[in-house]
């Protein structure tokens, strides 16, 4: 799966499963692959659940290592009884088969993943990896099956009767074999062969790089008076002794996780100019040379261009909307237009009312810098809509937001969410729920909720949660969903039960919504099931969905609960955070367009990725570019190591399609059966069709029209510019 998903990681197809439309009474038989073939994964029990108490990291590799040999081995038995015999049934004698091979590698990879996330003394980094790989290798194999290829394409162009899901996932097979080039011959597959090795060469030379550069800089500080106002959380991330964190000296660095915060909170512009310089320059011959990453820029952008044009496509970019829901790039250029329109002018207000905020409040300058902006935003949020986080934390308990957003789904989606107890995880702190729907008895869907921080074993990135598929619902092998929810979020203390802060509120809401779409899924194969199959710019519509309803006020009340007073949240505090969640967006959306532009320009363009940066800069951003600094794209890991080449622009589309999804239950928001009814429309489009459809179709069934990028407008409370009304 090299390119489907244009470097979408394996890893993250282990978080991401989808659903589909049709159930099928099929009559499943399979060919024989092998008298060793497993029925069971012996790193689960009966029931379907995992031994989380005997698994030890020797088993799950040693199970990796046999399932891995067995689905290679299986392919193989396959390509040799397709060479040797005529293909009289397609999904008989190819799909179903590799359905049944694929499933219990696929539950211990998900498996892995979770144990990884959640204990990693169980599933350290490098036992995880290795795990990971070898799936990753194994599981290419059926994608890059010649023989396959083959007889499954000449199946999609044969006139016959079968389902949608059918359909689309025959044209998975097909677009996966077509990107990984099995249509090449002869001297074209050769250099794409050779072009691909080299490219994930340079990714792995540019991500060292910049992984070294973002350890260059440090800075001690042992001024109390600076590090004043930081949060708690602040003072412990850069603290030389966490131990006493509060006396210091402390360690400035450029770590993301100090980064950011330390450019909202430090009152020092000298220390924050420092900050951005070194960051800005990071990848460029301004900063360390030999870490310079430039040319590491321009060879990923020249060997993704060769790879594309040796496929049939005009541009990188271009191939890159074989896989998404906007379909083309024109298209996007339109819908990025339409926000910018917008967005540009909010900006330029918004910036202007900032340093009038700056100057009433000691800021001694005629200009705001890109370094001063996030300092006095936090200053101007705070003092506007007292907004604070940690009094806002004293609102959320984690049991009443849970059961809260539980209840909700409940009404939206007609399904009941229920704990059981008796069931082990990796750690005491985690729980199990069982979804149940009302044509069964018996649960259709269960997940684990592993919710707290814990620095002894649990792997930890500042501010992130995690929702692992560990296993996807397939009709062929009989297997439900199973996921894993993973979090960071405040462990209780004493009798003191966990409190949220608004934004793990979000995040808690938007993983759950992201998980909705891996468990309510009624596709009949797991090709499609889950996120599995799904366009990249449409994976994170149903978690962006979920999280709009914290802007309602009456789930707003339910989900919180002061600790002391046990009040809920009162109107006006609640509209303050409705403010607040607005405040300076059109800042937001133009560099998050900025970004996007940015990176179909420099893989649809053969100009120099500075020459790019000049180009768009002005029309994005309403500050002068500091060219002889400034070499961002140069550590743009997003975009040259990770998986959104090409693609950066789908964190926008999905919250625009998602923003228009939740305007259908806003319409209709004072009328309880008619918002059941739009609910139970979702449940049997986004959340049970998945990749078994074209989002766009999805989303046409469930809307009855295109999407429109007015309804993420109003959410951000950009208006139309004075000038237009």
């Amino acid at each position: 799966m090299a390119l489907l998903r244009h470097g979408r990681s394996f890893l993250k197809n282990r978080m991401f499963n989808a659903p589909v439309r049709h159930q099928h009474g099929y009559i499943v038989l399979l060919p024989e692959i092998g008298e060793e073939a497993p029925e069971k994964n012996p790193l689960y029990h009966n029931d379907g659940l995992p031994k989380f108490t005997q698994i030890t990291i020797e088993n799950c590799r040693a199970a990796m290592a046999q399932q891995t040999m067995d689905f290679e081995m299986g392919v193989q038995e396959i390509e040799n009884k397709l060479t040797n015999s005529q293909c009289s049934d397609a999904f008989k004698d190819i799909i179903d088969p590799i359905e049944k091979l694929g499933n219990i590698m696929e539950t211990t990879w998900g498996l892995s993943k979770t144990l990884y996330l959640g204990n990693n003394t169980l599933m350290p980094t490098s036992s995880y990896v290795a795990i990971h790989e070898r799936a990753r290798r194994a599981r290419a194999a059926k994608y890059t099956s010649k023989t396959v290829h083959s007889v499954l394409k000449n199946e999609l162009e044969e006139n016959r009767e079968r389902t949608v899901e059918q359909t689309r996932v025959l044209q998975k097979f097909r677009l996966e074999g077509k990107l990984n080039g099995l249509e090449l011959v002869g001297r074209n597959a050769d250099i794409f062969k050779h072009d691909f090795a080299k490219l994930n060469i340079e990714k792995k030379n540019f991500k060292f790089k910049n992984d070294l550069s973002l350890r260059q800089h440090s800075q001690i500080v042992g001024e109390i008076s600076i590090v004043g106002d930081f949060p708690e959380d602040l003072l412990q991330a850069t603290a030389m002794d966490p131990n006493n964190y509060k006396k210091g000296p402390w360690k400035f660095t450029l770590m993301p996780h100090v980064y950011t915060p330390l450019m909202q909170h430090c009152p020092n512009r000298e220390i924050r100019w420092l900050l951005w310089k070194s960051n800005a320059t990071r990848g460029s011959v301004v900063g360390e040379k030999e870490l310079a990453t430039s040319l590491h820029v321009e060879e990923i952008r020249f060997l993704r261009a060769n790879i594309a044009n040796y496929l049939g496509y005009k541009s990188y970019a271009d191939m890159s909307m074989e896989t998404k829901m906007a379909g083309s790039r024109s298209e996007v250029n339109r819908v990025l237009g339409l926000l910018l329109d917008r967005a540009r002018p909010a900006q330029d207000e918004e910036l202007d009312n900032l340093l009038i905020f700056a100057n009433e409040h000691g800021f001694r300058s005629d200009r705001l810098e890109l370094w001063d902006v996030p300092y006095w935003r936090l200053k101007q949020k705070q003092l506007l809509f007292g907004y604070d986080e940690n009094k806002l934390k004293d609102f959320f308990p984690l049991n009443t937001v849970l059961n809260g957003m539980f209840q909700l789904c409940e009404k939206l989606f007609n399904i009941v969410i229920k704990v059981r107890s008796g069931v082990t995880g990796w750690h005491k702190d985690v729980r199990f729920y069982d979804i149940f729907e009302p044509h069964s008895s018996a649960p259709v869907a269960g997940f684990y909720l592993d919710p707290y921080a814990r620095s002894e074993d649990k792997f930890k990135v500042a501010n992130s949660g995690w929702m692992v598929g560990i296993q996807s619902k397939s009709e062929v092998t009989d297997t439900k969903p199973l996921a894993a929810l993973i979090f960071n979020f405040e462990s209780p203390q004493g009798d003191k039960q966990s409190h949220l802060t608004f934004s793990d509120v979000k995040m808690l809401f938007e993983k759950f919504g992201h998980s909705l779409q891996h468990l309510l899924t009624r596709t009949y194969y797991s090709e499609v099931a889950g996120l599995s199959n799904v366009e990249w710019d449409a994976v994170g519509i149903s978690g962006h969905m979920l999280s709009h309803w914290l802007y309602n006020e009456e789930v707003m009340r339910t989900i919180s609960c002061h600790c002391g007073s046990g009040d809920k949240l009162s109107q006006a505090t609640f509209e303050k955070i409705c403010q607040a969640e607005q405040h300076m967006a059109g800042l937001d959306l133009c560099n998050e367009l900025y970004l996007s532009a940015l990176d179909l320009e420099l893989y649809s363009s053969k100009d120099y990725w500075l020459d790019i940066v000049k180009r768009l800069w002005p029309q994005y951003k309403s500050f002068e570019y500091q060219y002889k600094i400034d070499a961002h794209p140069c550590h743009f890991t997003q975009i040259f190591v990770e998986d959104w080449a090409a693609a950066y622009y789908s964190h926008v589309w999905s919250r625009m399609v998602a923003a228009d999804v939740y305007s259908a239950f806003y319409e209709v928001r004072d009328n309880e059966q008619q918002t059941k009814d739009v609910g139970k429309r979702f449940r049997d489009t986004f959340l049970a069709m998945g990749g078994s459809e074209h989002p766009s179709k999805v989303f046409r069934e469930f809307r009855g029209r295109d999407p429109s990028h007015k309804a993420l407008l109003k959410s951000l409370g950009l208006k139309k510019p004075q000038l237009e009304n």
